[in-house]
């Protein structure tokens, strides 16, 4: 008996130390997140979100790792910069085979020597006010993309962080006039810039850029139709986006603040490349385009060319010489 008591004795020692064997691997991967030393890779691949205790009101500022942060970094240092550099370089890359084959787009009929008023005082002031905000915006919002990579390089550290600094100041207090243009803007021009039938059969010639045709068009032709939406969904878009990001946690959560940037700078690189197109088009694109915006005033021959309806709705309205103004030296002779 008393070496069968020994047996078991011993038996049961094997199992015990053959159980804590088989513990002793699964025991040695768990990782105590309140450890004093924990390595932070350990916690990324035990852990898919990483929160602690704090004193403060705020308790979201607990968070510090959560799944959606590393696809965040992720998009902002890898995406986003493929995103933006196709579209804007795309988009200059387009406008520079275009000149190169079309060349600008001429007044073929030449000029008549008469104007008549496209654009009042408010509206070219209000355009100005929102281009020149954009302008400012764009190139602020880029320097936080592109400026690391572009920029630093070539001012050094001390000078681009100065410069960084005054820009983010430009782009946070100017975005309020911004969005004051971008709700003028639609309210002046809603009427004129509801899609028609005659928007279909101006793209399906080409809007006037393609050849030498001149499909009809009204006040606001097809293209300038889409440039219309794309500043007024756009800018609501960016400047939505952009107030979220500017008031932080007000009623919005981190995934919401990562969503806000994403959605911000996504509309804002596309919104930068649609309006290098706009701009081409209204200076060295098209012959007599920017009196339009500069003066207000363009002339007869240009407008029937390129808004014929437009002009003769005027004409009907005013009589075929009242609204046109003609060189003093003509008026003279």
């Amino acid at each position: 008996m008393a070496s069968f008591g020994r047996f078991i004795r011993l038996a049961f020692g094997v199992c015990t130390l053959l159980l804590l064997a088989m513990a002793a691997p699964a025991s040695a991967q768990q990782v105590n997140p309140t450890a004093s030393s924990v390595k932070e890779q350990q916690l990324l691949q035990e852990l898919n979100r990483i929160q602690g205790r704090v004193s403060i009101p705020d308790q979201r500022s607990g968070v510090l790792e959560q799944p959606q942060g590393r696809e965040w970094r992720e998009f902002r240092m890898v995406t986003l910069p493929w995103i933006g550099g196709v579209a804007i370089i795309g988009m200059i890359a387009l406008i520079m085979i275009f000149y190169l084959t079309r060349g600008m787009v001429r007044l073929e009929s030449g000029r008549s020597g008469r104007t008549i008023v496209r654009f009042n005082g408010f509206e070219r002031f209000v355009h100005w006010m929102t281009a020149t905000c954009f302008i400012i915006l764009a190139i602020s919002g880029l320097n936080v993309t592109f400026g690391r990579q572009l920029l630093l390089p070539l001012i050094g550290f001390e000078a681009f962080s100065e410069w960084s600094q005054w820009a983010k100041y430009a782009h946070n207090y100017l975005s309020f006039p911004f969005t004051l243009g971008v709700v003028l803007i639609f309210l002046m021009w809603i009427g004129g810039n509801i899609p028609n039938k005659v928007d279909i059969e101006w793209a399906k010639r080409g809007g006037g850029l393609i050849g030498h045709d001149h499909p009809p068009a009204n006040r606001f032709n097809g293209g300038q139709k889409m440039i219309y939406w794309i500043v007024v969904i756009g800018g609501g878009l960016v400047a939505a986006s952009g107030y979220a990001l500017m008031f932080p946690f007000y009623g919005t959560g981190i995934e919401s603040m990562q969503m806000a940037q994403i959605v911000h700078s996504i509309v804002a690189v596309l919104f930068v490349a649609a309006m290098i197109g706009h701009i081409y088009i209204g200076t060295i694109g098209m012959e007599g385009a920017f009196a339009a915006m500069g003066s207000g005033e363009v002339d007869v021959n240009w407008a029937r060319e390129h808004h014929s309806l437009w002009l003769d709705e005027q004409m009907a309205r005013t009589g075929p010489n009242d609204g046109q103004r003609q060189p003093a030296t003509a008026a003279a002779e």
